[in-house]
Parts: structure tokens; C-alpha cells; sequence
């Protein structure tokens, strides 16, 4: 069944972010946002995630600045930097370095400008709010799945391929990992697969048919749409080897439904670019933002049907 990470309060959000940006617009006229990603304009998640943040700054009437880095830390750097100069209503940023943004934060709210962030996080740098999933949390479901299942054992090493190493995302998955497997002697081996598509299936492929283990976790949306072809490329069959991780992608959702994954994580990436647009609008509007909001939910083959459906209507 289909654990919904989207509550009643971020809806609730929604609607009043549309309703307080209307106001807004008729009275202080139309408010600029700057939305600035790290992700690939072609990724299919942020394809998803600009569609969401597009509606959004249609139905609250706001001129939204949107770029994506495609991994370039440097030039979502230069990007905010140039957002704080515009000084605009509010910006939403990624952040998938720890202590990438700590003094374009603490300028931003100098400069009384709002600051949510969305995807990946960082508390510390004193953010007004956050939109994602909470990504520690994320790979203890994983872990904890697998173990609640029997699919990992003590002394079991776990297969957990990623696109870029040391990024947020990954730190913070892993230590979630840890927390769940480190008390129970399960041991995980964490691989860069890298960014390109054909670089990650041979990678993954390589390594499953050297060290054939006993499961995996696949801590970013690329490596996880790639399991099937690995699995066909590897000779392995569906279900014979366990796997979870991230599924934000019809590959991975096909691949839930055929059996090569066993649970897969949403982060209703149409909603996770709608909100942080409707949270600006409230801040532009006087409101306080001081609250997060977890966009996450687990779904297997059971559940999997209405992600299916809603990638069939694209």
C-alpha cells in the first residue's frame, strides 16, 4: 500500500498560498521568484518538478526564474548569487552539498529576502522552510524494509550504487542505512556509478556479476531506473535479488511492477515544485514559513498502478 508523505497541512498549504498570492498580486503587483535546481532540465524527475513549479507560478500570477545547474555546483552558485542581486521576492533553492549556501542564506535574510529550500536539505543554514523528502529518514525505510522482510542478513554487504558520491543526498541516505544495519552486523558497499546512462548499467553491471550481492539499494533516481537492464544484462531474474530504493521514474515503476524492484520511494515531484512557489507566496505575503513539508511515500507492486497511470497521461 501506497504510504502517502504528503499530509492534509501541506494541501491545506496549497490552497491558502493560492489564495493569499492572488491577494497579494492585486494589490503589490506581480512578486518574482528565482527557483534554482541542481538537477538536469531532462531528468525526468525534474521534468516532473517543473511542470509542478510552472502550474504554481501560473496560479498564484508570479514571474518564476527557473534554472537547473545539471550537477555544476559552481553554477547554481553564480545563479543564486545573481538571484540575490535581482533582491527578488523569495527563492527556492536545492542543496546537494552540506554548507554549499551558508552565507548566500545568512545575505539572503540580511537582505530580507525568503529562503525555502527544496529536494535536498541543510538546516543549519537557517532556511525559512523545506519541501522534500527527508532524505536520513529515506534510506532507514529502506534498510529497515529489507530487514523487516529477511532479505539482508548479519554479515551481508549491500550493494549501493549512487551517481555522485559525497553528494547530500547520498551522505544522508547513508548515515539513515547505517543507523539500521551498523547495530545488526550488516555491512553495505557504497559505488559510484556516475552520471552518464550507459556508464551507470555497465558499472552496476560489472559489479553485480563480481561480488553477486544480496541486495540492493539504489540511492539516486538513475542508478534505480537502470536495475532492469542490469538485471537482463547480468542474466539475473526478476526477484531473485532484492531491491529498493528511489522511484521517481517510469523505468523504476515498470520495474516494481515486473518484480526487478521490490519497493520504490516517491517524492511526488509535481508537488515538491508546486509548494516551495505557494510557501514564497505566503512569505511575500507577510505569512511566517517556519514549517517543512515531507513529500515521500514507499509503493510496490501492490500500489504501483496510479504512478503508472499518471506517467501514461504524459
Amino acid at each position: 500500500m501506497l504510504k502517502f508523505g504528503l499530509k492534509l497541512a501541506a494541501a491545506a498549504t496549497l490552497l491558502a498560498g493560492v489564495a493569499l498570492g492572488s491577494a497579494a498580486q492585486a494589490q503589490d503587483g506581480q512578486k518574482t521568484f528565482y527557483l534554482l535546481s541542481h538537477g538536469g532540465p531532462s531528468d525526468a524527475f525534474w521534468i516532473d518538478w517543473n511542470a509542478g513549479a510552472t502550474k504554481a507560478c501560473d496560479q498564484l500570477k508570479v514571474t518564476c526564474k527557473i534554472s537547473f545547474s545539471g550537477g555544476d555546483m559552481a553554477a547554481q552558485k553564480e545563479a543564486f548569487n545573481s538571484a540575490l542581486a535581482a533582491k527578488p521576492d523569495g527563492i527556492a533553492t536545492t542543496s546537494a552539498q552540506p554548507g554549499l549556501w551558508t552565507e548566500e542564506v545568512k545575505a539572503a535574510k540580511a537582505a530580507g529576502i525568503p529562503i525555502v529550500f527544496f529536494n535536498t536539505d541543510d538546516p543549519a543554514t537557517g532556511r525559512q522552510a523545506y519541501v522534500g523528502a527527508d532524505l536520513k529518514e529515506a534510506g532507514a525505510i529502506w534498510a529497515k524494509y529489507l530487514v523487516d522482510h529477511k532479505m539482508v542478513k548479519q554479515g551481508d554487504k549491500v550493494f549501493l550504487p549512487v551517481e555522485v558520491p559525497g553528494a547530500s543526498y547520498q551522505q544522508l541516505e547513508t548515515e539513515g542505512i547505517a543507523g539500521v544495519f551498523d547495530p545488526l552486523g550488516i555491512k553495505y558497499d557504497v559505488v559510484d556509478c556516475g552520471t552518464d546512462p550507459a556508464g551507470i548499467i555497465a558499472k552496476m553491471t560489472d559489479y553485480m556479476v563480481a561480488n553477486n550481492p544480496p541486495a540492493i539499494i539504489a540511492l539516486g533516481d538513475s542508478v534505480a531506473a537502470s536495475v532492469k537492464r542490469v538485471f537482463d544484462g547480468a542474466g539475473i531474474p526478476a526477484g531473485k535479488i532484492p531491491v529498493v530504493g528511489w522511484g521517481n521514474s517510469k523505468e523504476t515503476a515498470d520495474a516494481v511492477k515486473d518484480g526487478f524492484v521490490n519497493a520504490a520511494a516517491w517524492q511526488y515531484p509535481s508537488a515538491q515544485g508546486f509548494m516551495p512557489v505557494a510557501l514564497l507566496g505566503l512569505a511575500a505575503s507577510g505569512e511566517p514559513i517556519g514549517y517543512d513539508i515531507h513529500t515521500f511515500g514507499l509503493y510496490d507492486a501492490s500500489s504501483v498502478e496510479p504512478i503508472l497511470k499518471l506517467y501514461d497521461k504524459k
